[in-house]
């Protein structure tokens, strides 16, 4: 056997602790929420350490959350980064109608600095477990998910964020690439194991919805990131 020098020794160390530190990046905790959460202690989020919130505002073209607006203008008194998202209803209207729907009741984008981009909720048909895909090809889905972030993007010079599964990316548009260089992920998956298999061609997640038991109300979030890389999503 060979014995190392302290020198060499010293070096790999130094890089093995630089791995780790790339690895064990920050996270910044966030949560969503609808009307089902009726009451949010928004201000003992953030003094828990939350940072952000998403807030059901649209579904379809035909439904506004009754709690959006109650919603929103808690969370920034709280002085939480918040943003609006869109659950998605393929079969009943264009991308592009339910995107101009949405904007115009709350998932719109400024640059304040403490609005998320909106996000567009693609999960499997609530309504029809013979339709779980909205009856929608996966190449009709696809074409369905373009029309509404070129619509989004086209009003707000923003990419939405996309919320989905794995599982219901890989069924339902046959785990297409399209909008991994363009809208940031958003994904679902219910684990202390971390987030999974990431679909779709993105790289990453920007977040990751980890449990449905956030203990301020709604669903769990984590952010990919420090709070400065959170701020710059906000900002554009």
């Amino acid at each position: 056997m060979k014995f190392l020098s302290c020198s060499f020794l010293a070096s790999c160390a130094s890089a093995v602790a630089a791995a780790v530190s790339i690895e064990e990046r920050a996270t910044v905790q966030g949560f969503d929420i609808s009307h089902y959460q009726a009451s949010v202690n928004f201000g003992a989020a953030y003094n828990s350490g939350a940072r952000f919130v998403i807030i059901k505002a649209t579904e379809g073209t035909t439904y506004t959350d009754p709690s959006f607006s109650s919603h929103y203008t808690s969370a920034t008194s709280a002085g939480l980064i918040r943003g609006g998202y869109h659950f998605a209803r393929p079969s009943s209207s264009s991308g592009a109608a339910q995107a101009t729907f949405f904007l115009a009741h709350g998932g719109g984008w400024s640059p304040d600095g403490i609005t998320l981009p909106g996000m567009l909720d693609m999960e499997y048909n609530p309504s029809s477990t013979s339709q779980p895909c909205y009856g929608l090809s996966q190449a009709g889905m696809v074409a369905w998910v373009r029309d509404f972030v070129n619509t989004y993007q086209g009003r707000t010079g923003r990419w939405p964020l996309i919320y989905t599964s794995n599982s219901w990316w890989v069924t339902c548009t046959g785990d297409s690439a399209a909008f991994s260089g363009t809208c940031p992920l958003v994904l679902a998956r219910y684990s202390t194991a971390g987030p999974g298999t990431v679909p779709g061609g993105w790289g990453y997640q920007t977040i990751w919805q980890k449990d449905a038991k956030y203990a301020y109300g709604g669903d769990s979030d984590v952010f990919n990131g420090g709070l400065t890389g959170l701020k710059k999503l906000a900002s554009g």
